[in-house]
């Protein structure tokens, strides 16, 4: 079982950005979220150019961690990803990858262009809520400890 409360003593919700075209996955999620005994707090937007978007117009209040979809129309994730780590205000943001793709060199691209974890979606809910309580933990450490280590989560 996850602490609710992260290593910092904060008691507020993790504020979590996800960044999903496909509008079940983001419900899915979303349901997934409020099953678990975490406090969370979740902000989506549709594609990449959105979530660009929101973390420019949000620049006061970022989120604490990034659920983010390769596979995206108008700006895929890698390019989101790469976006992120090379702004100054931005990189230090915990990304988790969120995707369908198992290959790989995408796998290989998104921890190159700096991701934290990366999640094969699960497509059963059970897992789904498995792989984030697993998944949060990590971003939050990382949060904290300014962490290198890579992680992948298959359900």
């Amino acid at each position: 079982m996850i602490s609710a409360q992260p290593t910092n003593g904060n008691l507020k919700p993790l504020k979590i950005l996800l960044a999903d075209d496909d509008k079940d996955d983001r419900l899915f999620f979303s349901m997934a979220l409020e099953a678990l005994t975490i406090p969370t707090k979740l902000a989506t937007v549709v594609d990449g150019e959105k979530l660009m978007d929101y973390l420019s117009e949000n620049a006061d209040q970022l989120p604490d961690v990034i659920f983010l979809d390769i596979n995206m129309p108008r700006k895929n994730g890698i390019e989101c990803l790469s976006e992120i780590k090379q702004n100054k205000k931005l990189k230090g943001l915990p990304v988790i990858i969120f995707s369908t793709s198992n290959s790989k060199d995408k796998i290989g691209m998104v921890f190159k262009n700096g991701a934290d974890v990366y999640i094969h979606k699960p497509s059963d809910f059970s897992q789904l809520k498995q792989v984030i309580v697993h998944a949060l933990p990590i971003a939050v450490e990382n949060i904290f400890s300014n962490g290198s280590l890579k992680y992948i989560l298959n359900a």
